[in-house]
């Protein structure tokens, strides 16, 4: 794929342990831009750890982390994490005011991803008036709203009904082609993974190891991300 060039994130041999539990042992990836990735593993192997250690919130104990400087991060957490006091709209500008983008640029880009949505309607509602799918989209637009160069991404559709998982898809697909971000995702559905993915990284029981690491066919377009039933065989053995 042309637009994988530079090289935004990379761990070597990160370890990471909370007291005497270890979660993380000699883990290593990488994330290029213009590349989507997906984690892949059991729960409670440490796929959310890796995402806060690359985000800054957590701290590791022995390795190496490279985040390429200057690039804005977005990051949608399993849960929405939305100031209860502010409207929909005002969340996502509190983000927005945080980097160099213009006032004009950053009213345009939140109308379009709030309309996009089918969040007008709810634009001056506060948190406690939606449900947790809603809430989950918001928490999904004020990372794109930054546009960001980076975008981690933990469990971002949870909570979500089918309908409104396309619709978000959609929504991240069409940022991805226009911009060509850097997407580290973590979920545990191996057929979204291979829907969504240039690369699938697949991690072991705690501690968290990586057990391999599988290319999935370059992704032009999205309709690329349809694949036929044949493509399934590359899925983990789930015994």
């Amino acid at each position: 794929m042309d637009k994988v060039c530079r090289k935004l994130i990379e761990l070597r041999r990160i370890n990471k342990s909370y007291g005497s539990l270890k979660v993380l042992e000699d883990v290593s990836l990488s994330l290029l831009e213009g590349e989507i990735i997906s984690l892949l593993g059991p729960s409670g192997c440490g796929k959310t750890t890796i995402l806060n250690i690359i985000a800054g919130i957590i701290s590791l104990d022995k390795g190496r982390v490279r985040v390429a400087k200057g690039k804005r991060i977005g990051y949608v957490f399993q849960e929405p994490r939305l100031i209860p006091w502010k409207s929909v709209e005002e969340n996502i500008l509190f983000v927005q005011k945080n980097y160099s983008l213009t006032e004009k640029s950053i009213g345009e880009i939140r109308e379009k991803l709030i309309e996009e949505a089918g969040m007008k309607d709810f634009v001056h509602s506060f948190p406690s008036e939606l449900s947790g799918g809603m809430k989950q989209r918001v928490s999904l637009l004020r990372a794109l709203s930054i546009i960001p160069h980076i975008l981690l991404l933990d469990e971002p559709f949870k909570s979500m009904d089918s309908e409104t998982v396309s619709v978000m898809e959609e929504i991240i697909l069409q940022m991805w082609e226009e911009e060509h971000p850097g997407i580290l995702m973590v979920t545990n559905d191996y057929e979204k993974a291979l829907r969504l993915s240039n690369r699938v990284y697949i991690l072991s029981q705690r501690p968290s190891r990586i057990v391999e690491e599988r290319p999935i066919p370059a992704l032009e377009s999205t309709n690329s991300f349809l694949f036929e039933s044949s493509d399934l065989n590359i899925l983990p053995n789930k015994n």
